[in-house]
Order: structure tokens, then C-alpha cells, then sequence
């Protein structure tokens, strides 16, 4: 009976330092899920895109190192599924083709806080317009995309939540160059700014992140490396203050930051479907979860 009302013990106060001070809610960007021709958006018509994988990390402090609370180091396990729609049309804007895109993700995950607990359900939607160039050896893209706080959220209880309650807006610049040899460098960079969380008066601070690929086209397949980057820029804020530091767990305004880095492949078949299948592993983490992420990615023209 100690040992039960020890360990209830122990779950409860997790779950109240992390309610009351850690970074709201889960990523609502898929950090990566852009890699080959990430600036190429595509010709006119309807496309199908699906991303699937896995994710698992531990929880790191503002100096990089594993949270150790009450002998836990408190860790995260996903499974997540994102079906995203593109529209590219023909009508044109200063030159560029004018779309747009929608995203909606669907998790599976298990965070343990010295207690674990699990919960499925859909995470927050993002889409937004696009404006498109192309030339003979680059492709660049921009656009606006707006982050809708549906996913399933709850307060009291950070395993318990998919969804971040709260809106975000990022406006978004991607580039391919792929001139002769078949060598090719693509990048998407975006820029986050996030509304206050509502139901407890948080709000999280800005950042700039990046997806990015670099490798070599053979024929039907690409092979290289491909990965993101995360830098916040801003405090984390509470009640309209920088979040306070918190010893062993966040440095003050707990301003997280992550580069990730693996090797990918890509394979095109005649009927224009694209397969990547990637793998990251996350590095100079702090004031976040780290870990490694494993990604399938099918593109299809509908």
C-alpha cells in the first residue's frame, strides 16, 4: 500500500510541474515531414499526400541534459498518421501559381510522467494558400499556414494531450535547386508565431525551424541526408511574463531548440507516385523532448 501511495504520489507531482510550467502542448508542426523538391509545388491538379511513422523521445533541460524527476526521466512514444491535400490550379499571381493545402494528422501516443497513460485522436489541422515559381534548375515557393486548435486537448493532464490548444500562423519560404548531375538542395523555412493557450493563460514562444534535404538523383530514385532544424526565439510567457526558469527541468523563458539529421530515400514510379522512407535522429535538444523519429511518405496525383 506504501508503495502504491508513493507512486501516486510521484505521478501527481509530475503532472502538476508540468501543467503549471511546461511548453503547451505537442508540436503541431510535422518537424521534417518536407524533404525532396520541397519548393517544387506541383503543376495543376489534386494531390494525395501521406505521411506515417514513429516517434520516441526523452525529456531534456534548457542545458541538453535527461530531466530526472523523482528517478524518471519523464518520455514520449508516437505513432502518427498525416493525410494532407493539395490543390495546385492555374491561375497565376506576380507570375506564380497560385494553391493551397490542407493537414490533418492523427496520433497514437504514450507519455509516461513516472506513470504512463495513452491516448489516440486527432492532433490540430493546418492549411493555408500557396504561390508557386519554377524555372529550368530551381522551384520556390511561399505561402501562409494557419494551425487550428481541434486536436484532442486536456488541461489537467499533459499525457492526455494531442491537440495544443491554441492557434499558430507561419509564413513559409521553400526552395529547390537541382541544376545538372542530378545533385539536388531543398529547403522549407518557416517562421511560428503561436496565440496565447486559453485554458491556462500560457503562451509559447516563437521560433524559426526548417526542413531540409541534400542529395543525388539516379534514374527513378534520390539518395542523401534530410532533416530539420529548430531555434525559438522569443520567451515562453505566463500571465504576459517570461516563463520562469525551473532547476533540473527549464532554463528561463525555456526556449527550446533541436537539430535533426538522417539519411533518406526517395523513389518515383511512371505514374508519377512518390515514395520516401527517412530516418532522424534528433541532437542538440534543449528545453524539449529528443529522440529519433522514423517517416514513410507517399505522394500521389490524383
Amino acid at each position: 500500500m506504501q508503495t502504491h501511495t508513493a507512486l501516486a504520489f510521484l505521478v501527481m507531482t509530475l503532472l502538476a510541474v508540468f501543467t503549471a510550467y511546461a511548453k503547451e502542448g505537442p508540436d503541431q508542426y510535422p518537424y521534417g515531414a518536407e524533404n525532396w523538391m520541397a519548393g517544387a509545388f506541383p503543376p495543376p491538379g489534386t494531390y494525395f499526400l501521406n505521411y506515417f511513422g514513429y516517434y520516441s523521445g526523452q525529456l531534456r533541460d534548457g542545458s541538453g541534459n535527461k530531466v530526472n524527476l523523482g528517478g524518471t526521466t519523464p518520455s514520449v512514444d508516437a505513432v502518427f498518421d498525416a493525410l494532407r491535400v493539395v490543390h495546385s490550379t492555374k491561375y497565376k499571381f506576380l507570375g506564380g501559381n497560385l494553391g493551397m493545402h490542407f493537414i490533418a494528422p492523427f496520433v497514437s501516443q504514450s507519455m509516461d510522467l513516472g506513470g504512463s497513460k495513452s491516448r489516440a485522436g486527432i492532433g490540430d489541422f493546418i492549411g493555408g494558400p500557396v504561390l508557386a515559381w519554377h524555372g529550368k534548375d530551381w522551384h520556390f515557393a511561399t505561402g501562409l499556414d494557419i494551425a487550428l486548435p481541434v486536436g484532442t486537448y486536456d488541461k489537467n493532464d499533459p499525457r492526455r494531450c494531442i491537440g495544443a490548444h491554441y492557434y499558430s500562423f507561419e509564413p513559409i519560404a521553400a526552395f529547390t535547386v537541382m541544376p545538372a548531375k542530378g545533385w539536388e538542395t531543398s529547403a522549407k523555412l518557416m517562421y511560428n508565431t503561436k496565440t496565447e493557450n486559453t485554458a491556462t493563460h500560457y503562451q509559447s514562444g516563437d521560433d524559426f525551424h526548417m526542413d531540409y534535404a541534400v542529395g543525388k538523383h539516379v534514374g527513378s530514385w534520390a539518395i542523401g541526408a534530410s532533416g530539420y532544424f529548430l531555434k525559438q526565439v522569443t520567451d515562453d510567457r505566463v500571465a504576459g511574463k517570461a516563463a520562469a526558469a525551473v532547476p533540473g527541468l527549464w532554463t528561463q523563458g525555456r526556449r527550446g531548440q533541436v537539430f535533426a539529421a538522417g539519411p533518406s530515400i526517395s523513389y518515383t514510379n511512371k505514374r508519377h507516385m512518390t515514395f520516401v522512407a527517412q530516418w532522424h535522429a534528433e541532437m542538440a535538444v534543449r528545453n524539449r523532448f529528443g529522440g529519433n523519429k522514423l517517416w514513410f511518405k507517399m505522394i500521389i496525383p490524383l
